[in-house]
């Protein structure tokens, strides 16, 4: 019987390594079902195209022998097939069962553990207290009478603290009591799905406060899209984030219902809305009920990005943010924030649409459910900007504050 080499996971992080005296292309799990990292030399690299799930073993070891024309060459095969095997890089039982495994500690766990604490942020209490505070600083917001969400990026602090600062200044004492609803874009969810968990969130600065029968009643209502107790919610920055800083203004117990919202992807390279798929609309349907419903107790908040650009998001150019082709992005992102500002959700997704998302504007799917969800709001655009998430890519961000349009006018 013939043995195939699995599949190489498409999931995982693939860079040039970092390290000088170990060149090569590192790999590592941004899912964290492994904790492995691997640095695979440079002349070994294009053997990874050989783990594809349909090369046979006994096929890959000769093909090897034949270029390197030395027969010892087709154990090298059996040792990347180890090393890969072992890390959990590989679609095989010993994959399986860490990410069983992974899923099932997740579920069981009565809170949701901080992912990037000690890494985005500090991992003590009051130096997370004193690195917030002076990103905020005295940042302030315009007046914003009837305010009922504000958007501020996901992109680490370190880099995007002038989009949060100008987001988290709208908001004011007396929202101390809401549910924070937090719709946060989901990186490695599927697409078309929405991400949901009971769990309270765990910080460096305590615990927050689980609303767990709203979150109920979104699992109940929101049909075949709703994916409970979301494994993604373990490894994912975008509400993360939101949280510290909820945390920072209205203290550790702060209410918080947490959704991750997956790509459109079907809407996204089609010509229809996202609610044309069934289980989209029927989530948005049921979130929009609950919104009516307790818009005097909820608050929005949402964690997204805008445009990515550049040779770390499979761009063939590099990037400088505000130089040459990112003087035409900063145009386009502003034709959409155009759209958000006065709530044309429909006419948002046509900009998105053009080009199938060229922009990789992976925000994009938690602000359409918001401008579908909250009826009659307008946004004002705090704070734009662009920045060199290293020196050949860039990502663009904002922050918005939205209101209530009756309450805007009058």
């Amino acid at each position: 019987m013939s043995t195939f080499l699995p599949a190489l996971r498409r999931d995982l992080d693939l860079m040039p390594s970092p390290v000088p005296e170990r060149p090569g292309l590192l790999m590592r799990d941004p899912m964290r079902f492994s904790e492995s990292v691997l640095i695979i030399p440079p002349a070994l690299v294009a053997c990874l195209s050989l783990f594809d799930g349909s090369t046979e073993l006994a096929d890959a070891k000769a093909a090897l022998v034949r270029a390197a024309d030395d027969v010892r060459a087709g154990a090298i095969v059996d040792q990347l097939l180890e090393v890969l095997s072992g890390a959990g890089f590989l679609h095989d039982d010993a994959y399986d069962t860490l990410r069983a495994g992974k899923e099932r500690a997740f579920a069981e766990s009565a809170w949701r553990e901080p992912a990037h604490a000690g890494s985005a942020y500090p991992d003590e209490a009051t130096a997370l207290a004193t690195t917030l505070a002076g990103y905020l600083g005295d940042a302030k917001s315009p007046a914003q009478d009837g305010l009922v969400a504000i958007a501020a990026p996901h992109v680490s602090p370190e880099g995007g603290w002038r989009s949060y600062a100008a987001a988290y200044a709208a908001l004011t004492p007396e929202l101390r009591d809401r549910t924070f609803v937090v719709l946060g874009t989901s990186h490695y969810g599927a697409p078309e799905t929405f991400g949901l968990t009971r769990k309270p969130f765990r910080t460096p600065a305590g615990e927050t406060q689980a609303d767990a029968e709203l979150v109920a009643e979104l699992a109940e209502r929101g049909g075949a899209a709703v994916r409970t107790e979301d494994y993604c919610h373990a490894v994912e920055h975008s509400i993360e984030f939101q949280v510290v800083f909820l945390q920072h203004l209205f203290g550790p117990r702060v209410k918080v219902v947490p959704i991750l919202c997956g790509p459109f992807a079907r809407a996204t390279l089609g010509d229809g809305l996202p609610e044309d798929d069934a289980g989209v609309g029927g989530f948005l349907d049921a979130l929009k009920d609950v919104a009516r419903r307790e818009r005097e107790r909820l608050f929005f908040v949402l964690g997204v990005d805008l445009a990515h650009v550049g040779r770390r998001y499979g761009d063939r150019q590099p990037a400088r943010a505000h130089e040459r082709g990112m003087i035409r992005v900063a145009d386009r992102d502003r034709e959409r924030l155009d759209r958000i500002q006065v709530g044309d959700a429909a006419g948002f997704w046509r900009l998105v649409q053009d080009g199938a998302d060229d922009l990789k504007w992976c925000g994009a799917s938690p602000l359409y459910t918001f401008l579908r969800t909250v009826d009659g709001v307008r946004a004002e655009l705090l704070a734009y900007e662009q920045w060199n998430i290293d020196d050949e890519s860039v990502v663009t961000f904002a922050g918005l504050g939205f209101r209530e349009e009756e309450r805007q006018s009058g």
